[in-house]
């Protein structure tokens, strides 16, 4: 089983991200803490960048955490205080059906991790994916090679995934969109 306390899960959207989070976090009875909250307020308003970034860099002082999220503004620091790293480093393809899979089965639906918002999906947010891996992943990957002292699994796919997580929590989850 896991022991490390401070755990980064990180990739692109539609990856699973926040379930693998959730999951972690409730296994461990860690806090989780979800970088989208702290980056939108109530109806998708956008936070003071200043202001997420401070929130989040006091969150990766505490003794223990699980966080998912990119944003690489802060990336650096944050697997700097990071134990272990998660990275879900999924296919395009994948990617775009993790995101249209989640918004036909939450379409309207509040998001849990995300209060005050609903499920939404625009243009913006599928240009978004569909470049992730040309443009975020390259930033991804130099500060993992800067971070090698760290414990960091790398998933290529749900499948791989949740074998791990059977493996190390003896249970199943269900990561498949």
């Amino acid at each position: 089983m896991i022991n490390e306390t401070r755990i980064s899960i990180i990739g692109g959207p539609g990856t699973g991200k926040t379930t693998l989070a959730e999951n972690i976090g409730k296994k461990l009875d860690y806090p989780i803490y979800h970088l989208d909250a702290f980056d939108h307020l109530e109806n998708w308003k956008k936070r003071d960048k200043n202001d997420r970034d401070g929130i989040i860099l006091k969150k990766i002082e505490e003794p223990k955490w699980v966080i998912d999220g990119t944003y690489k503004s802060t990336l650096d620091e944050r697997l700097k205080r990071t134990d272990m790293i998660i990275f879900l480093n999924y296919s395009t393809l994948a990617k775009l059906k993790g995101i249209f899979s989640r918004y036909i089965k939450n379409k309207g639906k509040e998001k849990p991790e995300i209060p005050g918002c609903k499920e939404k999906m625009d243009f913006h947010f599928i240009k978004y994916t569909a470049k992730w891996n040309f443009k975020t992943r390259k930033t991804v990957e130099k500060i993992l090679n800067e971070n090698k002292d760290k414990k960091i699994l790398i998933f290529k796919n749900r499948k791989t995934l949740n074998n791990w997580y059977k493996t190390e929590f003896n249970e199943e989850i269900n990561l498949k969109f």
